[in-house]
């Protein structure tokens, strides 16, 4: 190359050997980033996969703890055990405003969701040939609000894999809901493992023990909780005291790429075994006048009524009062605007403010005992907004 003054320029041997050295250096930062890039698509495949199982698990522990709340005693606790399905009673959810049994309340849950299933709404509980409920779980006429609950696991039709698993809940005659997919079964163990608590006859002493393989499926073969013609390893079911959930989940990869990753949870049942009694006596009694009358000091309409004679007195069984209310346009009553529970009072007064100016409004109110079971209806005159 010519030269100019004393500068002197790259020989084309070194313009290669510059070029080699760069083509090296990016190829090392390529490969780096190739690297970098695998490994964070790893770990977030692997933060899904560890936040999949925790959600099973979690609706799993959360829903199974509540088995038996709720549910009186001529009703099972437990339904149907095996290896892949747990279902199971409770008094879960509730749409009523002040409701004092049921777990959680959710203003927004289906009707067909808060109360037991009756005889006529019989259903076969997915993956067995078990057909449930034969009998209405009526108590002194009103049906029981504990409702069925199933958790279980099913082969996964949308994948290639045949040991890929779902895990479904399913409450009462709804559709089933998916709570985790991309699930295999863990070697050597069920997805679900019970726990019965056996006594000694001569020491008294109790001790929580596995129950068989051997024993499952259990369930119980008579209508009503606790029959005494419900006996043999069935009626086993009613000392179930805990169960384990095992399962293993993977990123939903195959080959080199898959990673899998296994859990077990052991899941007390503290309500189940405990009495429910809800056999409190006669219905209600709730002779008291209902007046509703405008409040313009608080902008809304105040119903007051007298507490009822089961409360202070007689049974004492009175646990809520339930009000309903309706324009003077509807036909009737309709469903229960909200309920209150008892506070042990003489007297009571609830302030309605959702009302709207010029319109007329009329109010119930009945008590109910802990059966649970209401009076009948006291209504208000009409009163009118200004």
């Amino acid at each position: 190359m010519r030269r100019f003054g004393n500068e002197r320029g790259l020989t084309l041997i070194e313009m290669m050997i510059a070029m080699i050295v760069f083509g090296a250096v990016l190829a090392g930062a390529l490969a780096f980033l190739r690297a970098q890039g695998r490994s964070f698509s790893l770990g977030s495949q692997r933060v899904l996969m560890i936040q999949n199982a925790r959600f099973g698990l979690n609706e799993l522990e959360k829903d199974l703890r509540t088995a038996g709340a709720g549910a009186p005693d001529i009703q099972p606790q437990l339904i149907y055990l095996d290896a892949s399905i747990v279902a199971f009673n409770a008094n879960y959810l509730t749409n009523t405003p002040g409701d004092p049994f049921a777990v959680y309340y959710n203003p927004d849950a289906p009707n067909n969701s808060i109360d037991a299933l009756t005889k006529a709404q019989r259903l076969t509980l997915p993956t067995t040939s078990f057909a449930y409920p034969d009998t209405t779980y009526n108590v002194t006429g009103v049906n029981s609000s504990a409702e069925m609950i199933v958790f279980y696991f099913v082969a996964d039709s949308t994948t290639s894999r045949t040991d890929d698993y779902v895990l479904y809940r399913q409450v009462n005659n709804l559709a089933p809901e998916l709570v985790s997919r991309n699930i295999l079964q863990t070697t050597g163990l069920p997805f679900f493992q019970y726990f019965w608590q056996a006594t000694d006859p001569f020491s008294g002493n109790s001790t929580v023990t596995p129950v068989p393989p051997a024993s499952l499926p259990l369930k119980h073969t008579k209508a009503i909780h606790l029959s005494l013609a419900d006996t043999g390893s069935f009626a086993k079911i009613d000392s179930v005291r805990a169960v384990r959930v095992n399962f293993t989940v993977t990123n939903g990869l195959t080959g080199s790429a898959e990673r899998k990753r296994t859990f077990t949870r052991y899941i007390r049942l503290p309500n189940v075994g405990l009495a429910n009694k809800k056999t409190c006596g006669d219905a209600p009694i709730f002779t008291s006048a209902v007046t509703a009358t405008w409040n313009a000091g608080l902008g809304g309409v105040d119903v007051k009524w007298n507490a009822s004679t089961d409360e202070l007195g007689g049974e004492k069984d009175i646990e809520r009062y339930v009000i309903w209310r309706k324009l003077d346009t509807d036909p009737d009553m309709g469903d229960a605007y909200l309920a209150l529970p008892s506070a042990g009072t003489a007297s009571y007064t609830y302030t309605d403010r959702d009302v709207v100016s010029g319109s007329k409004y009329q109010y119930a109110v009945a008590a109910e005992d802990c059966t649970p079971t209401l009076s009948s209806q006291a209504a208000s005159a009409l009163v009118t907004i200004p």
